[in-house]
Formats: C-alpha cells, structure tokens, sequence
C-alpha cells in the first residue's frame, strides 16, 4: 500500500557496515566535537553575532534535536559545520571536530572530502533545494560522481536503490521535482543525503509545509533509516514535539548561544533554563489540565548589538540584576546543561531561588505519565 504522499513502503536496508575513515580520523575520537563556534555575519557598519560560543558533542548513531525561536543560529550552526555559509559569514572562533579532524582551518577545496561524503544536509524546502529542470535520478547521481567518482551509469542504478530506499519507487527517477508531491520530494532529498553514505545528516526542518500525515511519515523514515544504517542525526525544527519523537538529546537555543542541552526526557520533564520553561509551556500538552498557553513577552536582542550577561535577560521572569550584567556560565550537572544564574556553579541542579506559585518549570513537570484508566468493567449477561 502505498503511502499518503504516494510513496511506497521503505525498502529493507542492510545494517551499516563499518564505516570507512577519513585517513586523518582518529578512531577513538568521538564522532563530533563543536566547541565555542563563533560565526558571525558581516553587514554595512555592523557585524551580526549570530553563533556566538556554541559548544555541543554528537556520537555515533545518536540523535540531536537543535531547537529555539527564529533568528536564534540552529541553522547557521549546521551550516557552519561543512561551511555552507553566504559570502559575508564567517567563523570567527572555535574548532569543529570530525573524528578527532579540526575542519574549521580546512580550505574550501579540503573540505570539499567531508562534504556529502562525512556530512550530508537535508535542506529546509525541497521545492526550492531541488534544481527544477533535472531529473530527479541525475540530481541524486551528481554527488555519486562528483564524490565517489562513480561512472555516470553506476550512478544512475545506485540512485534507483536510494529511490527504493526512502520509498520512491525507482521508475520515478526520470520525473522533474514539480511532478512529485511535496512527500516524495522531501523523500528524495533524503535519499540524495544519503548517496555518499554520510555518518552525519542534518535535517534542517525537514517536514516544513508538510501536512501532519506526511510529517509523521517523513519523520517515521528519518527514524528508521537512522538506525538501519547507523546514522548520526542533527535535526533542526521549531516543532518541540518533532524532537520529543525522534531525538536522544536536545540542544536549546537562543540568541546565538546555547541555553540548555540534555537528554529528552530529563529536558522536557524538569526544564531548568526559564526560556526552555517558556518554550515548552507555549506547546500543547493533551495530557495536561486545560490551561493557556503561555507567550514570551518581548522581542529577541538585536545582535548587531547583543546585550551584557545572559541575553534573555529583558524577557525572563526570574532576571535578577546579575543577569543583565554577567554572561551566566554553562553548568553541568548529571545529563543537563544549562547557562543560568539560577543555577550557579555547585547548585546540583537546584534551582537557588524560589519560583512563583503559578511557574511552569523546574518545580512542575510539563510532561507527565497519563493518569492510571480505571479497570474495565464488563457486566454479566
């Protein structure tokens, strides 16, 4: 049967072998290492801050959701990683670690072997990603042959199997992107990520103008594939649920830098940071009593001029005067890191001040196990 987006059911993919090195790779190195990543953009009479000193791990096979507001750097960040950036980007600082390889000081040509090949991207927008006047099969073949030399004909077959794979079936390679559907294109940029088979594909917002049925399908694909082929995954969304779903980890994001990061579940169960204690009391929660949702009041900073200390200063409830004038250190306790004063270096955890009654956060789970259902009851007859 096939699916709502009229893709067929994925085809069964062999377990990942293991993977092929770079030659400058250190094999006990973790997969991914980004550490103080600064990028920033350059303007007319300004210089914008837009990642400014994010640190994050990825191992192998895991999954890392990167979740903020809009303009907060989740995607610069992974563009940053193979340096996809515009001309007037640039990083500024730190070191991006790809088994133990420092790609920050490569040139544009040397990094050219980790692009496609290590890291792969699953763009925002298939329509606009994909080139409209190719054919599918031969936009999924250039990285076959422009990467791994493949002969243009070894290209085409091995971009049926991709097609095969996601759930296209193969004849449907000689179609233009604006015969598909908005699914099956999606689809097929996933299997173009996976041509050069990457140990890292980052998913920027992957199910945008999907509908909820696609979505889940898409998503429902990522997660398979992650697995069966022994994927690292960088996922990029707005939607907090798409994480909740998909991730192992979540990396809180705003205003160029990293407001909280941990597990899933300990992130979404006990939110420390009081913008990640925003975020998730602004989402749905159908298992929680009728409630409204809350709203962060304010704008972000601009950040041409990013403000002293903790940057969501002017819009948190709990801002003290050390916020507005001391940049909150990252603190590590057991899974979670968080940047807030509330939780100063030694606190363990605990949250220094006391929250307000009506809080959403450290003192009030946002996701809790459904209440127990009452035993059925079946009457005699």
């Amino acid at each position: 049967m096939s699916g709502a987006d009229g893709a067929e059911p994925v085809a069964a993919a062999p377990v990942a072998a293991a993977r092929q090195l770079p030659k400058l790779a250190d094999p006990a190195a973790p997969l991914l290492v980004v550490d103080n990543l600064k990028t920033y953009f350059s303007l007319e009479g300004a210089t914008v801050h837009a990642v400014d000193g994010v640190s994050f791990r990825l191992d192998r096979g895991e999954a890392l959701g990167i979740a903020g507001e809009s303009g907060c750097g989740k995607t610069t960040t992974a563009l940053s990683l193979i340096r996809l950036l515009p001309p007037n980007a640039r990083i500024e600082e730190g070191s991006i670690k790809l088994y133990g390889i420092d790609l920050v000081g490569k040139t544009d040509n040397a990094l050219r072997r980790y692009r496609w090949r290590e890291v792969s991207i699953v763009f925002q927008g298939a329509m606009n990603a994909l080139n409209p006047v190719h054919r599918l099969r031969d936009q999924i073949a250039e990285p076959l042959t422009q990467r791994l030399g493949l002969s243009e004909k070894a290209a085409r077959r091995r971009a049926g199997e991709l097609l095969e794979l996601v759930g296209i079936p193969k004849r449907r390679g000689g179609a233009y992107p604006h015969e598909l559907s908005g699914g099956m294109r999606q689809r097929a940029m996933i299997a173009m990520a996976l041509a050069c088979d990457p140990a890292i594909v980052i998913g920027d917002e992957p199910t945008t103008a999907l509908d909820v049925m696609v979505q889940a399908q898409i998503l429902a694909l990522l997660e398979d594939l992650r697995h069966k082929l022994g994927l690292s995954l960088i996922l990029i969304t707005h939607d907090l649920s798409v994480i909740a779903e998909t991730c192992d980890r979540v990396l809180v994001m705003y205003a160029g830098r990293v407001a909280e990061e941990g597990s899933v579940e300990e992130v979404f169960r006990r939110p420390r940071h009081p913008y990640t204690q925003k975020l998730l009391a602004a989402f749905p929660n159908i298992r929680a009593d009728r409630r409204t949702l809350d709203v962060i009041p304010g704008s972000p900073p601009d950040l041409r001029h990013p403000p002293p200390g903790c940057r969501f200063a002017a819009r948190c409830p709990f801002a003290m005067a050390v916020c507005t004038e001391v940049v909150p250190p990252e603190v590590t306790f057991g899974q979670v890191r968080v940047a807030c004063h509330l939780y100063p270096p030694g606190s363990d955890g605990r949250q220094v001040t006391t929250a307000p009654p009506n809080a959403i956060g450290a003192t009030m789970p946002l996701v809790a196990p459904p209440p127990a259902e009452p035993p059925l009851e079946i009457a005699g007859g």
